[in-house]
């Protein structure tokens, strides 16, 4: 019975919960993780960017992640923006895709979320049933579900009611730019106020409605400058409303209600979507107030415009000014911190570095210098890994060595397996280098092999071309040298026909004169016996 007893304290007095211990605590627990449900256009998303905006966590919305993914120009950006240019449109697997990454990104870990826009209407490749069945099995679960109820024909009353910029692309809604019920509501404010001010003076009242008027004609002035450029949008139409409604309440709903049901109900809040957007904020605060829950721990820069501050700066008078600067009181100054001027993010990865007055922040109370803007932004996303124990403590550098096959490897694993070290073996290191340097040299060894190839085949081709054009040179002299004999030939065979011509000729004659003198003699004779007859 003596050992059921309970031990008694050292120390009753002395409060256990710490500073440190509180911080660490903190570090260690879940951000708050908030998830919006609702009929499409009943105001989810309005009302996540005003939660994450007083609660300090982190808005999960597919539109500002598309717009932030194509401003600064990703991969994955460049290829939206191609979608986006040829008109086509981009699929919801990919938008799943960028949603869970923020939902697993650092910024989310430390801040938590609030999500809208889940599950998709459409179901061309991802079912209702398997987005659910990712949020539910998401590392950050939601802790609080919000649910915003509106009847049909209130909701399709009101975003058949709104109209949109065709400048500026803001959404109006018909309170806002419809003159009658402006007027109306006018009217029914006046009848209010005259119910309620009868005990008072008629100077006050008539000051009070001049107020009134002159706000009313500014109203109606604006309203006039924006009404010509105001446009309704085709998913505003009363037929387009109704048909996302009834595919809302016809697929969606039963699964989403089978959710809410396996959820704590004290963590389930439930909102009337014919209030006001501010109403719904309001409601949804006072509400996490009620449930005690924590806001996340934001990270401010301690940056003065006026007064610019020096890296040669004394420590001591370092933290003196920055401890002044965006008090959150009057008399609440900013403390040091156990890294004192060394860098968190530096100090994680294994270096001492010391931070610039102009990279300074504080959080949970303290102040931490950063060494360099990578680190600042790094600090900045999630301080808690910079943080958490056994931090701050300086790097310890152990050197094994030894001769071949001692177990130096074997060694220096188990110590750092101990002591969460890590490890750098020199052979492992340069296992990338030499296989990179294996690489160069092989496609190094591969040019000069082809550059050489190429030259000694170019050389060769030249070689043999010069050696056809003497050939074709040597031929051509030949035939030349030909030419002129056979024209020699000729020259002497025609010579000699010529001296045998002219012989001939010379001989023709003599032939000829007897000839003649023979027929000469005929004729004679010929005639001389013509006569004798």
């Amino acid at each position: 019975m003596a050992s059921l007893k309970p031990e008694e304290e050292k120390f009753p007095f002395v409060d256990i919960f710490d500073e440190d211990e509180t911080e660490r605590n903190f570090m260690l627990s879940k951000p708050l993780c908030i998830i919006i449900f609702g009929k499409p256009g009943v105001g989810k998303t309005t009302l996540a960017q005003k939660i994450s905006q007083t609660w300090k966590c982190t808005l999960v919305e597919a539109l500002p992640l598309l717009e932030e993914h194509i401003a600064t120009g990703t991969q994955l950006g460049i290829m939206l923006n191609d979608l986006l240019i040829k008109g086509q449109s981009i699929p919801d697997e990919l938008v799943l895709r960028i949603l869970l990454e923020k939902l697993h990104s650092l910024e989310v870990i430390h801040f938590g979320y609030v999500l809208s826009g889940l599950p998709f209407l459409s179901e061309d490749t991802v079912t209702v049933v398997e987005q659910i069945e990712l949020i539910k099995n998401l590392s950050l679960k939601p802790d609080i579900i919000i649910n915003i109820k509106c009847p049909d024909y209130d909701l399709c009353q009101r975003l058949s009611g709104q109209r949109q910029h065709s400048l500026t692309g803001f959404t109006y809604m018909r309170e806002q730019w419809d003159p009658e019920v402006i007027e109306n509501r006018r009217k029914k404010k006046k009848e209010g106020k005259k119910e309620g001010k009868e005990g008072k003076g008629e100077e006050e009242e008539e000051e009070v409605e001049e107020e009134e008027e002159e706000v009313f004609i500014a109203e109606m002035q604006i309203v006039a400058e924006i009404f010509r450029h105001l446009v309704q949008r085709p998913e505003d139409f009363t037929e387009n409303i109704e048909a996302s409604i009834h595919h809302y309440r016809d697929e969606i709903l039963r699964l989403l209600e089978e959710m809410m049901a396996d959820h704590d109900s004290q963590f389930l809040i439930e909102l009337n979507g014919n209030k006001t957007a501010e109403e719904l904020h309001k409601s949804v605060i006072d509400r996490f107030d009620c449930l005690g829950l924590r806001r996340a721990a934001v990270i401010t820069r301690l940056q003065s415009s006026e007064e610019e501050l020096s890296d040669g700066m004394d420590n001591d008078e370092l933290f003196r000014t920055l401890s002044s600067y965006k008090l959150i009181a009057p008399r609440y100054r900013w403390h040091r911190s156990r890294w004192g001027r060394a860098c968190p993010v530096a100090l994680k990865e294994g270096h001492i570095a010391m931070g610039l007055p102009d990279l300074s922040v504080s959080f949970l109370g303290k102040m931490y210098c950063l060494s360099s803007e990578e680190a600042l932004k790094a600090f900045m996303k999630n301080p808690r890994p910079y943080l958490l124990p056994p931090m701050p403590i300086p790097p310890c550098k152990v050197f094994v060595y030894g001769p071949k096959s001692s177990g130096k490897t074997t060694l220096c694993n188990l110590i750092a397996a101990k002591y969460g070290g890590q490890v750098l073996d020199f052979e492992h290191l340069m296992e990338p280098h030499v296989e990179e340097a294996k690489k160069l040299f092989l496609e190094k060894s591969k040019t000069e092999a082809t550059e050489a190839a190429i030259k000694s085949v170019t050389e060769r081709l030249q070689v043999e071309k010069l050696i056809k054009k003497h050939d074709l040179k040597e031929n051509e002299n030949k035939s030349d040298e030909l030419k002129l004999e056979e024209k020699d030939s000729l020259k002497k065979i025609g010579d000699e026909e010529f001296t045998d011509e002219k012989s001939s000729e010379n001989k023709a004659p003599e032939e000829k004169s007897g000839e003649e003198l023979s027929s000469e003699q005929n004729t004679e004779d010929h005639s001389s016996e013509k006569k004798a007859y």
